[in-house]
């Protein structure tokens, strides 16, 4: 982890003073992995080629150190590191993590924007940036998945962007059946995966625009399909829509379902933009809680 961390640090623009990472050493990397710190690696065909520490106090966590070595930067690497990490924290029952961002590189600070952290308040030479963490609800049958949507759907307000990703059959389509049902809309939800996108219009409500990404494979082909003309009226449910439909707006609500070994689905909710920080997920979703289902 120290070598990521300087092979990554040292391939930056040079900062005024330099990042604090060009001054540690291996023992530095090791005592900042003894608890109540850890660090989680990205590996590619078995080697390290990312790393980032993580310092925990109470029910904070401080993302600190992310680095990607140069060769395999903008390839997607630093974004998965930094999404498990973030699910892991928050099975983990962590309900925030936040990070130092240096002021002279806005593009940094902007891909933390991306990932749903926000400059809570200013400290020398850049940010403190932080992002909620709500825990992880569970579904433990295709009623529970669609009652969850139903749930969902009185939190949604028009132009709301929901972006859903997990693997074949983890309930994306289930959960957006779910939020029609509660909005209203007409006509059975069911994949668009053919057609791309479909409009579900609401008698007196919000409609739904269900779009399957499944079949795109960049980002510019999903601007193609002039997805944003629905938005000011409806809400818009993004299947596969994972690193591709970012640009529908700032503020979105990403979900990822995944499929835990017993087949129920532990469902993240990633809330990215101020606009989600008003809801208050613990009260409004306590019973998909965890606990609560086991009870």
């Amino acid at each position: 982890m120290f070598q990521v961390t300087q092979r990554a640090f040292l391939a930056r623009r040079p900062l005024d003073p330099p990042a604090a990472a060009l001054g540690d050493t291996v023992d530095d990397v090791t005592d900042a992995l003894r608890p109540p710190g850890f660090g989680v690696v990205a590996l590619s065909d078995g080697q390290v080629v990312g790393s980032l520490l993580v310092r925990l106090d109470d029910r904070i966590a401080t993302l600190r150190r992310v680095g990607v070595v140069p060769g395999h930067r903008r390839l997607g690497v630093a974004d998965a590191m930094v999404r498990a990490t973030l699910r892991g924290l928050a099975d983990a029952g962590i309900s925030r993590a936040r990070l130092l961002a240096r002021a002279e590189l806005p593009d940094t600070i902007a891909w933390w924007r991306g990932h749903g952290f926000l400059p809570d308040y200013e400290v020398p030479h850049g940010y403190i940036m932080s992002l909620s963490l709500p825990a992880p609800l569970l579904a433990r049958t295709a009623d529970d998945m669609h009652n969850l949507g139903v749930r969902l759907a009185g939190q949604l307000r028009a132009g709301d962007v929901i972006i859903a990703s997990g693997e074949l059959g983890a309930g994306k389509t289930v959960l957006a059946q779910g939020i029609g049902d509660g909005l209203g809309v007409t006509g059975p939800v069911i994949s668009p995966t053919f057609v791309l996108a479909r409009l579900h219009p609401s008698a007196g409500g919000l409609g739904l625009v269900h779009v399957d990404a499944y079949r795109i494979s960049s980002a510019a082909e999903f601007d193609d399909l002039d997805v944003e003309v629905g938005l000011p009226d409806a809400v818009t449910y993004v299947e596969w829509g994972d690193g591709l439909a970012g640009g529908l707006g700032e503020a979105r609500l990403e979900i990822f379902i995944d499929t835990l070994d017993d087949d129920s689905r532990a469902v993240y909710l990633t809330p990215i933009g101020r606009r989600w920080r008003e809801v208050e997920w613990d009260f409004e979703f306590a019973q998909f809680a965890k606990g609560a289902c086991d009870a």
